[in-house]
């Protein structure tokens, strides 16, 4: 990996939310909204991020790291390394990410494997090993290619309305009203679809 970015067949960047943040202390975590436990990632330091990374690119790929989306393997990754020019992936950390994410930008969850990790980081670095080596001079010859929170449901913390390219997204209601009972109807009824049958 080290001497295919020193010989430009591949580049990664790395881009911390903390940096895109108003808050003094760098702070990007806060309490979800509706309780719960944990912390959610606020949205608009991943959004900035996000933004930052794609520039003025046009064929990027979006991937938000998730135990519950579509299952990665060696296919999903030519596909990626064929139809895209950039791969841009969102490593998750604490409770999850604000889901005002998703909605922002079309990307799609992608998961390593019906279980969860402390956060995002190595899956996102098994998925660019993965993706890198479906890149032409990556590997010295490239013939020698081989072919309960699973379905927690959408989180969101403060702020109560965002706003993205003159679009506001807001939380839902049901999440503000302090209605216990609601609240829990509303999050039985937005889980993720468990995975079923995982292949390797």
């Amino acid at each position: 990996m080290g001497r295919a970015i020193e010989d430009k067949k591949i580049k990664i960047k790395f881009y911390n939310p903390r940096d895109f943040t108003k808050d003094r202390n760098r702070r990007i975590d806060r309490k979800p909204y509706g309780g719960g436990p944990g912390m959610v990632i606020e949205a608009m330091p991943v959004i900035k991020a996000i933004e930052k990374a794609k520039g003025g690119k046009k064929k990027v790929k979006i991937i938000f790291l998730s135990p519950s989306g579509a299952q990665f393997d060696n296919n999903y990754a030519k596909k990626a390394t064929k139809n895209y020019s950039d791969i841009i992936i969102i490593c998750g950390r604490y409770e999850g990410v604000d889901a005002r994410v998703k909605k922002a930008f079309k990307m799609e969850d992608v998961s390593m494997g019906n279980y969860v990790l402390t956060g995002g980081e190595l899956p996102a670095m098994a998925i660019i090993d993965c993706v890198s080596r479906q890149v032409e001079g990556v590997l010295g010859d490239f013939n020698s290619l081989e072919d309960s929170r699973v379905s927690s449901p959408d989180v969101y913390t403060r702020p109560e309305v965002i706003e993205h390219k003159g679009k506001k997204y807001r939380v839902p209601k049901v999440l503000l009203s302090g209605d216990h009972k609601k609240i829990e109807e509303w999050k039985k009824n937005h889980k993720y679809p468990k995975l079923q049958n995982v292949k390797n």
